[in-house]
């Protein structure tokens, strides 16, 4: 099987202040297949959210490239990398990120309408991915009614509903209890697992590693394979 998303000497650097150069880092070789899921350790400031936001095209690397369905993202414009981060690539942040004005199925109905579906079949669409979610009850409440489980349970939906090949989830578990966050854990891990997704968990917790195929610990710079 072929890698559906991988990166070639991938690179980040940023400028500080003082000018001087901080390089977080350079030359990483990374390659998930459909159905794979790694979990991205490291301490804080490692670089592990740099690495998640390069690989879904919300920042731009320095050096290298990323590759997704053998497509070079950064080779795009604009516009094409946009449409491919709304239809390809879903993300899951650790603070939900939900609107809070909207409804439960308008924050998930958003990507598809972004997409160009019409409302109503937006709607259905959003509301049959609160059903997978067990959620359909909670259809027509504001985050603020939600409790965090339910909020995270939300922002898979949102992540999944435009059926991308990769998932991208930044701390998914990091703001619940353990026993709230393990029912996510496993939720998105059996959802990954019927869509055959190429999945990446950047995380903190050793427990969140040990249900993934893979594991990688940013280390001074470098990206090192532990299982």
């Amino acid at each position: 099987m072929s890698d559906l998303l991988y990166t070639l000497d991938l690179g980040k650097d940023y400028i500080l202040p003082d000018k001087e150069t901080l390089r977080v880092f350079s030359g990483l070789n990374f390659a998930l297949e459909s159905g794979e899921v790694a979990a991205v350790m490291g301490a804080s400031g490692s670089g592990k959210t740099t690495f998640l936001n390069l690989l879904g095209a919300l920042d731009h690397p320095t050096t290298g490239k990323v590759f997704l369905e053998g497509e070079d993202l950064f080779a795009k414009d604009v516009n094409s990398l946009a449409r491919v981060r709304n239809r390809k690539i879903g993300f899951v942040f650790q603070f939900f990120h939900l609107l809070p004005e909207f409804t439960a199925l308008e924050n998930v109905a958003i990507p598809l309408l972004m997409a160009g579906l019409k409302r109503s079949e937006a709607g259905d669409r959003a509301r049959d991915m609160l059903r997978e979610v067990g959620l359909e009850n909670k259809s027509k409440c504001r985050p603020a009614l939600l409790s965090g489980g339910e909020m995270q349970r939300v922002a898979i939906a949102r992540a999944l509903v435009n059926q991308p090949r990769v998932l991208l989830a930044d701390e998914p578990t990091g703001n619940l209890d353990w026993k709230t966050g393990e029912a996510v854990l496993r939720l998105l891990l059996d959802l990954h697992e019927k869509r055959g997704l190429a999945s990446v968990l950047v995380t903190h917790n050793d427990k969140v590693s040990a249900f993934c195929r893979k594991t990688y610990v940013f280390d001074r710079g470098e990206l090192k394979r532990l299982a």
